[in-house]
């Protein structure tokens, strides 16, 4: 830890930013919200949904509070210090860098072929008589990687508006179109647990919505050009739009559920195929016409978060490897008596972002066609879990210290917030531990 990791840190100097937060700044909560719902999550509320009705619809609720939280926390560090928060974990410890380090490579190889492979997924079932899961995953994977090294964010900001676009009208209108019970969705927003159901509630407060990507939040904001306070109330709306958008997907993925499985006793396919199952089984209520568009805004889920985090993490792993280039040459000019300062290259075009893309896919390929060794996805499973708690509670000790100035450190209801994450995501880690071990 350098000398002034704990000082006090200077206030931003506020640009004057816009007059008003306008919807029209609205762009990095897209991407956020984009990247973080993926097939999986959809697929977990929706069999919450089959099981349960609309019992946990409340839980849906909560958990878009408990991430806008999270999120808003981490832009907010990001606006008030000027720091990015690899700064901020940077000034918490080194175990930090070793943490995140061992994380983002193993994390980084093993969801790279998670990603391809659901967004292959309703491709194959687009076309059953294409080349095949694996060449189609390979194929959206190298799509990812050129669209991402080819483009800066305005325009990926762009097209994830677009997907989400997609994501959201599809799923809205299947939800619709299978009926929805008015009466039976209000009484599912009291509160309620039935037999068997707390491990489906947890996870659909805190398994919807992103992980890694909370934290890349910081990064497109700064990557959209806010970058001192003044953009704090676009940022805080922009950060709300987010995750009601996520809500909206959760609560309509649930009345899928309920509506079109629940009553059936139709039970699907765990993990993304669930997703597959389930445009049979809309083929054979509503016809090929509404199957085929919900498969499209399958594809547009998945594809999303492949180039979310294609553009996000590795905007995270390039800031990572720039701080320890900076510390190396500080080091090194301290030795020689003098002073260095590093110059801030573009992280987009940057050698280490461009290397950490090669990363997430090219060595995941190798994942497609051999069975995931059991070792390595312990090791992810076990990083992964980790993640959140380590992310809300960093976020606490760094939005509550003088690294963080007056005006813009936690109000209890932050704190509150982050703590009730926290605390329900080491409940979700002891789990998922106990599932993986």
């Amino acid at each position: 830890m350098s000398e002034t990791d704990g000082a006090a840190a200077a206030p931003q100097a506020a640009d004057p930013g816009p007059r008003t937060s306008s919807w029209k700044y609205i762009g990095p909560g897209i991407v956020v919200a984009a990247t973080g719902v993926g097939a999986g999550d959809l697929v977990a509320t929706l069999i919450a949904g089959s099981k349960f009705g609309y019992t946990l619809l409340w839980a849906a609720v909560i958990g878009c509070l408990v991430k806008i939280s999270l999120a808003e926390a981490t832009g907010r560090w990001h606006l008030a210090t000027g720091r990015t928060i690899f700064e901020g974990w940077r000034s918490l410890g080194r175990w930090t860098t070793w943490y995140f380090a061992v994380y983002i490579v193993v994390w980084g190889f093993v969801y790279g072929a998670t990603a391809m492979s659901s967004s292959a997924l309703p491709i194959v079932a687009l076309f059953p008589d294409g080349p095949g899961l694996k060449v189609w995953a390979v194929i959206t994977g190298i799509l990812g990687l050129v669209f991402v090294w080819f483009n800066r964010y305005a325009v990926f900001e762009k097209v994830m508006t677009v997907m989400i676009g997609v994501m959201f009208v599809v799923v809205v209108y299947v939800a619709v179109r299978v009926g929805p019970s008015l009466p039976k969705t209000f009484a599912g927003l009291v509160p309620a647990l039935p037999d068997g159901s707390l491990l489906y509630t947890l996870g659909i407060v805190g398994g919807v919505g992103g992980t890694i990507t909370m934290a890349a939040y910081g990064y497109w904001v700064n990557a959209k050009g806010w970058t001192t306070t003044g953009w704090m109330k676009v940022m805080r709306l922009d950060n709300r739009v987010a995750y009601v958008t996520t809500g909206i997907f959760v609560v309509a993925m649930l009345i899928i559920g309920a509506e079109l499985l629940h009553s059936t006793n139709i039970v699907l396919t765990s993990g993304d195929k669930g997703l597959v199952d389930l445009g049979d089984v809309l083929e054979q209520r509503f016809g090929s016409a509404t199957a085929t568009l919900f498969l499209v805004g399958f594809f547009a889920t998945s594809f999303s978060s492949l180039i979310g985090v294609w553009h996000g993490v590795s905007l995270m792993f390039a800031d990572f490897v720039e701080r320890l280039r900076k510390e190396a040459v500080r080091a090194e000019a301290a030795e020689a008596g003098g002073a260095a300062e590093v110059a801030k290259g573009e992280r987009e075009k940057s050698v280490p972002f461009r290397a950490y893309l090669l990363w997430l896919t090219f060595p995941p390929m190798a994942l497609l066609f051999l069975d995931q060794p059991f070792g390595l996805v312990l090791v992810y499973g076990v990083l992964g879990a980790f993640f959140m708690p380590f992310l809300a509670f960093t976020l606490i000790a760094l939005l509550n210290s003088r690294r963080t100035p007056d005006e813009w450190r936690n109000g209890w209801l932050s704190n509150t917030m982050l703590a009730a994450a926290g605390l329900l995501f080491v409940v979700l880690c002891v789990q998922q531990l106990r599932d993986l071990l």
